[in-house]
């Protein structure tokens, strides 16, 4: 009996440590076999970058200046601050900030002097060409500045730090976003990575494995405004999150059971 207990207890710890091992595959980025005979250079090319367009509900700063300032004054909306109410008066302080242009259901802005304008599609570059053109019957030599104040991605799952998080640069990766959030905990699965993107009233998913180099070539690497990227759980994390919470203690009175056994049946 003494015998098949402590042969009991080495298949146990033999199936412990097997099923602990994870591959060097599982937890690298841009995996490549160590077998390569030059693995210090690897050469991979810059993916196109995926030009943002403009969308219902994006929020847009836009600029004009010209050589003539003041003919540019009426195409900028004037400069707040934040407001303060203090004994009934009404302070304004703070940081300055220029007013924002919402992107309507019907992709229109409204813009000084010109008025509604269609923007849905274009990208910031575009934009600002279109009101540049459109400006200069009144303006000598304008000069038009966009920008997308509202570009948010959400990273969710297992991160060090889930959350949303806004962007300055309207040119994000998938590995720059992971990075915003404190990079993937070492139990979340690299080679299912969930992109989701809302888009002409439509979400599309894509199940991106970040361990294989040709992942750079997918049109979800750059990410847009208002994508979520999600981290799965590797299945050994999964299933621990399924167990009984007291499965711990089960099985210590399980084992002490089994040694009183053995100690009364030796």
């Amino acid at each position: 009996m003494k015998s098949s207990y402590f042969n009991m207890l080495c298949w146990v710890t033999m199936i412990l440590c097997f099923s602990s091992c994870v591959s060097r595959k599982d937890t690298t980025y841009f995996y490549e076999p160590d077998e390569l005979e030059v693995p210090a250079l690897i050469a991979m090319e810059q993916p196109a970058k995926s030009f943002i367009t403009i969308q219902p509900n994006d929020e847009l700063t836009i600029t004009v200046s010209a050589i003539e300032q003041e003919a540019a004054l009426p195409f900028n909306p004037p400069v707040v601050g934040a407001s303060n109410v203090s004994n009934g008066a009404v302070s304004v302080g703070g940081t300055p900030q220029l007013q924002t242009y919402l992107v309507d259901s019907n992709g229109n802005i409204e813009f000084p002097v010109l008025g509604t304008i269609y923007v849905r599609g274009l990208t910031r570059v575009a934009l600002a060409e279109k009101l540049k053109g459109m400006i200069a019957a009144y303006v000598t030599n304008p000069i038009v500045n966009v920008k997308l104040s509202n570009f948010q991605v959400s990273v969710l799952g297992a991160v060090q730090r889930p959350g949303t998080y806004t962007i300055s640069n309207e040119y994000l990766t998938i590995p720059k976003a992971l990075g915003l959030a404190g990079d993937m905990q070492i139990y979340g699965r690299r080679d299912n990575v969930l992109v989701m993107r809302e888009e002409n009233g439509k979400v599309t998913k894509a199940y991106l494995d970040l361990t294989d180099n040709s992942v750079i070539d997918s049109e979800y690497y750059y990410l847009k405004q208002n994508d979520v990227l999600y981290v799965e759980l590797n299945d050994s994390q999964r299933q621990a999150g399924s167990l009984n919470p007291n499965s711990g203690l089960f099985i210590s009175v399980a084992s002490v059971l089994i040694s009183l056994v053995v100690l009364f049946v030796r």
